[in-house]
């Protein structure tokens, strides 16, 4: 066998192994989204996909390092659309409203919906359930608005303050409206105009609030 029949035989192999994986997150995440996190095994996940619970755990070691794996799936496409959103250089106000608006439309999404439900529920029962979540997916996002929020004061278009803290700030102002009636279940689906006036808002305050400090007059 030539080096290059191997190489295409190992490529070959990764690739259908890299499918198999992919197959396994997809029957996991709607797994855990229906059983919950501790209605939940791996037993019961290797008979939804057909196979042995040797192969599932020859890819991920535990539950917890599966439901990990899950969660950052969820949330990579949003990370990538959020750091094409957010444009070192822009106007705050259109880019902090398309980022809002990006952030506010994957929050309400039924999944979305369905695994915050997930991790308040269970999260006091098992804690790395809170810790995965608030590492890959609030985390991220506070600290790309933040790099974004940091860029507008330096350049004096907000005023100085503890970046962090704004984009911790804007992100509450975000999902106050629609995502809490969700939550708690006084909307079964948000409207686009509600959408929209959350996030008018959200930035509207914001922007008030980190408005940059007038230039005294000279007397």
């Amino acid at each position: 066998m030539t080096a290059t029949s191997i190489t295409k035989s190992l490529s070959r192999r990764e690739a259908r192994r890299l499918d198999r994986r992919d197959t396994i997150l997809t029957i996991a995440r709607a797994y855990f989204l229906e059983h919950g996190y501790a209605g939940t095994t791996m037993s019961g996940i290797a008979a939804a996909m057909g196979g042995s619970k040797g192969t599932l755990w020859s890819y991920f070691p535990s539950k917890e390092a599966l439901f990990s794996a899950v969660l950052d799936r969820i949330v990579a496409a949003y990370r990538a659309e959020l750091s094409q959103i957010l444009a070192p250089c822009g106007v705050p106000e259109q880019i902090l409203t398309r980022a809002c608006h990006s952030l506010l439309d994957k929050m309400t999404s039924p999944e979305a919906i369905a695994l915050h439900r997930l991790i308040y529920a269970e999260g006091g029962r098992f804690p790395e359930l809170s810790r995965m979540f608030f590492q890959l997916a609030p985390r991220d996002a506070r600290a790309m608005l933040a790099d974004f929020i940091l860029g507008s004061m330096k350049r004096g278009e907000l005023r100085q303050a503890d970046p962090l803290k704004a984009a911790t700030a804007l992100i509450a102002l975000t999902l106050s409206g629609s995502h809490q009636q969700l939550m708690i279940g006084q909307i079964a689906e948000p409207l686009p105009d509600q959408i929209q006036a959350d996030v008018e808002l959200a930035v509207n305050l914001f922007l008030r609030a980190y408005a940059p400090k007038p230039t005294p007059l000279a007397c």
